[in-house]
């Protein structure tokens, strides 16, 4: 017995007739329906999902962003980076996974679907920081979880697991300072031991 009330399959196939040629790609996995469009019809597809009868996502749970590159050891040839959205229809008991890409790899950028829902505010801004997906439209689009001052985005594949800079207080200057990072950069293997006949196995 699923949690929810609504068969994956008819809501696809009522998700699939409401953004109609919007669709890029739309799939059931493991009772769950994503759906992906692309950055430009993403704000209207949004709407879409929010007001159109039978769908009716009312709230958005979550938002988060995506680092594809080098995935699986480089058997991802798509775009970089994603942008996730959870929707939750409460009037209608039903859930939905909405994807787009970012169309440039080198500066992402999607639309903000904070005014529509405005639980994406802070998930954005996370987004944003993290990962560097800029979200147009975003009226106060800051740093949320990292410093003002701190460079690059630490959810990257390709940020450096000891950062680019380090801070700390200065008591001669009374005040907080960057320099460049004093940690030595090693690799850390976990040693994993196993003893005879382990479950069972000659």
């Amino acid at each position: 017995m699923t949690a929810f009330a609504v068969n994956p399959l008819a809501l696809k196939d009522t998700v699939a007739a409401v953004l109609g040629e919007r669709v890029q790609h739309i799939d059931v996995r493991l009772g769950e329906l994503t759906v992906t469009v692309s950055a430009a019809d993403y704000f209207a597809a949004a709407q879409l999902l929010r007001d159109a009868p039978g769908c009716q996502f009312e709230q958005l749970m979550d938002l988060c962003g995506l680092d594809y590159s080098d995935y699986k050891e480089g058997l991802w040839d798509g775009r970089r980076y994603c942008v996730v959205s959870h929707l939750l229809s409460i009037s209608l008991n039903q859930r939905v996974r909405l994807k787009v890409f970012a169309p440039d790899d080198h500066f992402p950028v999607v639309p903000s679907v904070n005014p529509i829902w405005n639980s994406a505010n802070w998930f954005e801004r996370e987004a944003f920081d993290l990962f560097g997906i800029v979200f147009e439209g975003h009226d106060d689009l800051r740093r949320i979880l990292t410093d003002y001052g701190f460079i690059g985005h630490p959810f990257r594949k390709d940020f450096p697991l000891s950062g680019e800079v380090e801070m700390r207080y200065d008591a001669e200057q009374k005040r907080v300072i960057y320099q460049p990072v004093t940690i030595e950069p090693r690799e850390i293997t976990p040693r994993i031991i196993r003893e005879d006949n382990y479950g069972g196995l000659k």
